[in-house]
């Protein structure tokens, strides 16, 4: 059975379901979707955690647009057989889901992959392993080295593992899951599946080593990358948690590959979207107007029909390496690579006078170095009442921290947070690449994270997170050997915000917020550096430096 394309509308008639056997005997569920009229040709693969029948209308579409559209189950989910193990058998099942393709009748020995988050991670699994036919994919908002994925600066991204796997792990008959906010303030952190209300121990493993080592191999691909001779179009938002790992993903491909025609096969579409809003233009409480929704589509259709159709037509046709969003102007621009050449790093200096503490400090941020200066800025950060990522009110309780642009202007009302704002822009100002904050620091604690956020703040007030990160003071030399803080000693770190571009119009401030938490979004620090089995909390009281012997200090890649 298959689908018949009949003028522009379809006729379904169902779709040809197959068990696709993988090299240990295990059937994966498979649907296969065909224009009734398609001869041999290339075919779109997707495999997915997710459930398969859900795309059945992106496979009517691909189907129309000539190519064959297989979508599987991934082991262990739906409708497949097997245990699921996240990411552990999607090399192998990739290949041999590939290798059974290519020696289909209606398959001409092109495939190409497409999907994002761990649809996208897939793809790359499958490339590493060299599997066979694959000519092209589409990796959207995903990783090509797992721990930087969950763990930034040596914090976890708390919320998103813990929320992704209560969803993703096999829940007991009858058990109800618990809010996910006392379960992640639990300590010690390796109970926060028992918070919950079951074990997962794929949770657990994952908590269980904050430093890059051996457990992680498995899943560190980068540095097989330069081996592929693989067209990639990488597709990705600034407020994704995947966002550094996807451009770092289409950095290692273009300067890297050992194949030269595949560096020059690389293109990266940079966005103002969170995870679920790719290609949208609402993302959280800011609507980027009809540009930021361009037709993805026809941008995936155009990259399959350049290396899987090897039409002359679409192979002929120039596309720019780097498509990046400026969010503000809300424009697209083209550039050879990222961050855009011409940008110049530019120091932006943070210092107060009073006291830079919350709403009623008066922290500054200024280009030019203050002639004098507070000697530094000091909060306390309490591990049972964290800096929230979002600033919580009635109708978004603490636990609902989002990634996206809502109004963090509720957020200075806390004395715990200290803000560095300028003077309204004289004129328009715009960057792009990958800001940083770099800050001279001190705990009384033997561990402590210094947590950032790059803000816009409009004339009326609203204040738009823009890019934001995080340290773990013990993480600051080395994420595998970490070494702890002295109480006292004033250290140099630096604070990565990832891909950002943005412009400014006169009239807005631009303000950076130091806090001890960013939390759900990253896991509360307890700054005793106990570890994961660790059940003891402790106020910490730190402070940022600033002065003659060094002044801590945006880094914005002006245009």
């Amino acid at each position: 059975m298959v689908l018949a394309l009949i003028g522009t509308a379809w006729a379904e008639e169902g779709v040809e379901t197959v068990a696709v056997p993988m090299r240990d005997g295990v059937r994966l569920a498979t649907d296969i979707y065909r224009s009734g009229t398609a001869p041999k040709g290339p075919v779109v693969l997707m495999r997915t955690p997710y459930n398969k029948a859900g795309q059945k209308g992106i496979g009517r579409r691909w189907a129309a647009e000539g190519f064959t559209f297989v979508v599987q189950d991934c082991r262990g989910t739906f409708a497949s057989e097997g245990a699921f193990a996240p990411y552990n058998n999607e090399g192998q099942d990739g290949y041999d889901t590939l290798e059974w393709i290519v020696a289909q009748p209606w398959c001409n020995g092109r495939v190409g992959m497409t999907g994002g988050s761990y649809v996208g991670a897939v793809q790359w699994q499958a490339a590493v392993e060299g599997a066979p036919g694959l000519a092209a994919i589409i990796p959207e908002a995903t990783w090509t080295s797992f721990y930087r994925n969950l763990y930034l600066g040596g914090a976890v991204r708390l919320k998103l593992i813990a929320g992704w796997m209560k969803g993703n792990s096999p829940q007991p008959e009858g058990v109800k899951p618990a809010d996910l906010d006392p379960a992640m303030r639990r300590l010690p952190l390796s109970e926060v599946d028992a918070g919950i209300g079951w074990e997962m121990p794929w949770l657990d493993a994952f908590l269980m080593h904050p430093r890059p080592d051996g457990f992680w191999t498995r899943f560190e691909l980068k540095p097989r990358l330069p081996e592929l001779t693989l067209p990639a179009l990488h597709i990705v938002g600034y407020y994704d948690f995947f966002s550094r790992e996807s451009v770092d993903g289409f950095l290692v491909m273009q300067r890297q590959a050992r194949d030269p025609e595949t560096r020059r096969q690389q293109r990266l579409i940079l966005g103002p979207w969170d995870h679920g809003t790719i290609g949208k233009s609402k993302v959280a409480a800011v609507d980027f107007g009809p540009a930021a929704a361009p037709d993805l589509f026809a941008e995936r259709r155009d990259w399959f029909r350049r290396h899987l159709d090897q039409d002359p037509a679409a192979g002929a046709k120039p596309f720019a390496a780097v498509r990046y969003f400026s969010m503000g102007d809300n424009v697209w621009h083209d550039a050879d690579t990222w961050p855009p050449a011409g940008v110049t790093d530019t120091a932006f200096f943070l210092h107060s006078r009073a006291g830079a503490n919350g709403r009623d400090g008066d922290g500054r941020l200024s280009r030019e170095q203050p002639a004098e200066s507070r000697a530094d800025d000091t909060f306390q950060a309490d591990p049972a009442d964290p800096a929230p990522s979002s600033p919580v009110t009635e109708k978004r309780p603490i636990q609902a921290g989002d990634w996206g642009p809502v109004n963090q202007s509720a957020g200075v009302d806390r004395p715990d947070i200290l803000v560095f704002t300028s003077e309204p822009l004289a004129a328009p100002l715009s960057f792009a690449g990958n800001p940083r904050v770099e800050l001279r620091v001190s705990a009384d604690t033997p561990d402590a994270d210094w947590a950032v956020k790059l803000i816009d703040v409009r004339p009326d007030g609203f204040a738009q997170v823009l890019a934001r990160g995080i340290i773990r003071g013990r993480y600051r030399d080395s994420l595998l050997e970490p070494s702890l803080l002295e109480p006292g000693k004033v250290y140099a770190v630096t604070v990565d915000l990832g891909p950002v571009a943005a412009t400014l119009a006169a009239g807005h401030r631009l303000r950076v917020d130091v806090s001890g938490a960013d939390y759900p979004l990253f896991d509360r620090n307890p700054n005793t550096a106990a570890g994961i089995f660790g059940t003891d909390a402790a106020v910490a009281t730190q402070k940022v430096h600033h002065g003659p012997e060094g002044w801590s200090r945006l880094v914005l890649p002006v245009k």
